[in-house]
């Protein structure tokens, strides 16, 4: 079980050595002022014919290596001493652990010890000098208020063009539903569009073009409706083909000069329409005049018996069409109003709270979910844990994690978490007391909490401890910093931030354990509620 380890050293209050017989490790101290330079020493004795590589690098940990010596050899009778000495420092103030590093000997590994350093800040003397509070970092209020008013005028922009985009649709489909009304006859239904045609004056305007299209579509769609000929659907010369055609077979008495006018516009529309020709304007009125003189001609030419027959159907036809038209127009007019809603909130949570926050509540963020959820507040173990938590955290049976050795001087113990130590996010509280009495020294217990978390899979710690006592007078320990760890899944680093806060009661210990994803704010504000909501109760008789 992942917190087996973690458990089992904290409450031993212990750390793990493991000696090298091959190489020796020492420093000449373990305390130093930032920048100060330690001096790290291995020692490794051989027969001359072995070959040695020491390590190398930058870095060893959190350490920087500021000097690197050369090898030093000291022979004894028929074997060496070789000594490799670095130089190391720590450029701010925290404790840090040194790490096992590799020493190639004959081509086989060996490992040094690992040691703990502490760099303290150089004392100030504030005697001569008064000292003053560092100042909070300057906002630059005039960026501020430039972005907070793009942002303004930014919604003010999208929320017109969704406007605008819904008024076009809703105008064009009451222009539709208009022009397409259902008029008692199909010359009723022509001249009227004719006349529409007119009083929107589009080649006065310099629109040839439409003028043409509308034009020649009334009069196709005239034709097709009363001759029963596909008219919107053909050229000029098959149209006029199959115009004949049907004239002859429903002897309808249409005169050669008919055709030729109707002809004469359709040519000049094709030229207007793909040639960009622009007809004078007295042509242009000659020929709207000549369409329609062209409807009424074939209207009047039209057998009154076609007409009865067919009356019915036409009108069911177009009743048809008119119902078609007004559900695409209402799907049309809830599509634009969904998206407008859409585009006006979003806008409005994009000034409210940010870009950022929208995008990550929309995409689900669990520590935004965290944060801005229904928060508990409870109590854990004995001695107990007041605690305000986004979610409960669960009980883990401890029975089943620790020693029958080290259960044996425990008069209580439990674990209460959620989330996961080697996860993204998690929050964790554990309580214990011992059977008898117990010196509880809490450095130690802090150091061997914290390097649990090396053996889980926490490398580069940046490490800070300091003192923390509560309201309640509780003394305790608070340690914090970040680490990078390899992700099993993808093999990539991550950096996390961690804190802790570790109390010592009499016969008893209180941890509470957040670990979060460096530079997640979500994370960060959730981690200050939860540390700042923690009440301690003395240990129960």
């Amino acid at each position: 079980m992942k917190m087996k380890n973690f458990t089992y050293v904290l409450l031993l209050l212990t750390t793990m050595g493991f000696a090298q017989h091959k190489v020796e490790t020492s420093i000449d101290t373990t305390k130093n002022k930032i920048g100060a330079q330690f001096n790290l020493t291995l020692r490794t004795n051989v027969d001359t014919l072995s070959q040695v590589v020491f390590p190398s690098g930058t870095n060893f940990g959190p350490m920087e290596v500021i000097r690197n010596y050369v090898v030093d050899t000291v022979k004894k009778d028929n074997r060496y001493e070789l000594i490799k000495r670095y130089g190391l420092a720590n450029f701010d103030s925290g404790a840090y652990t040194i790490p096992q590093l590799k020493v190639i000997i004959n081509k086989k590994p060996f490992l040094s010890d690992s040691l703990r350093v502490e760099v303290s800040p150089v004392k100030v003397d504030t005697i001569k000098q008064k000292m003053f509070d560092i100042k909070p970092i300057a906002q630059d209020d005039s960026s501020h208020g430039t972005m907070f008013w793009i942002w303004i005028v930014l919604g003010i922009l999208l929320c017109a063009a969704g406007g605008a985009v819904v008024y076009f649709l809703v105008k064009k489909a009451q222009q539709k539903q208009t022009e397409q009304e259902i008029f008692k006859t199909p010359i009723e239904k022509a001249t009227t569009l004719l006349s529409n045609l007119e009083k929107k004056e589009l080649w006065q305007k310099g629109e040839v073009k439409d003028y043409y299209s509308q034009l020649t579509d009334i009069a196709r769609t005239y034709i097709e409706e009363v001759v029963h000929i596909p008219a919107m659907e053909s050229t000029t010369s098959e149209l006029i083909v199959a115009l004949r055609s049907a004239a002859s077979q429903k002897n309808m008495p249409i005169a050669q000069e008919t055709f030729e006018n109707l002809e004469r516009v359709l040519k000049q529309a094709d030229l207007v329409k793909f040639a960009k020709s622009r007809p004078l304007d007295f042509e242009i009125a000659e020929d709207r005049n000549k369409i329609e003189r062209v409807i009424v001609t074939i209207d009047k030419s039209v057998p009154t018996e076609v007409e009865e027959d067919d009356s019915e159907a036409f009108r069911e036809l177009q009743r048809q069409k008119l119902m078609k038209q007004k559900r695409r127009k209402r799907i049309m007019i809830s599509v634009a109003s969904v998206l407008f809603l859409l585009l006006a909130t979003g806008t409005y949570f994009v000034i409210k709270n940010g870009f950022r926050h929208t995008v990550d509540a929309i995409t689900g963020k669990q520590t935004l979910y965290l944060l801005e959820g229904e928060w508990v507040k409870s109590e854990y173990g004995n001695p107990s844990v007041i605690i305000e938590t986004p979610k409960v955290l669960v009980r883990t049976n401890a029975d089943t994690v620790l020693p029958k050795d080290v259960m044996a001087l425990m008069k209580e113990f439990q674990m209460f978490g959620y989330g996961s130590v080697t996860g993204d996010f998690y929050i964790g509280v554990s309580t214990n007391t011992y059977k008898g009495e117990q010196q509880v020294d809490l450095e130690k217990a802090m150091d061997a909490a914290i390097s649990v978390l090396e053996k889980q899979g926490a490398q580069n710690m940046l490490i800070k401890q300091e003192t923390y006592d509560t309201k309640e007078g509780v003394n305790g320990r608070k340690a914090y910093g970040t680490f990078s760890r390899i992700d099993s899944g993808s093999r990539s680093s991550a950096k996390y931030y961690y804190e802790m806060l570790l109390f010592g009661q009499q016969n008893g210990l209180q941890l509470i354990t957040l670990i979060y994803p460096e530079g997640d704010e979500y994370a960060k504000q959730i981690s200050d509620r939860v540390l700042n909501s923690v009440e301690l109760k003395t240990v129960s008789q």
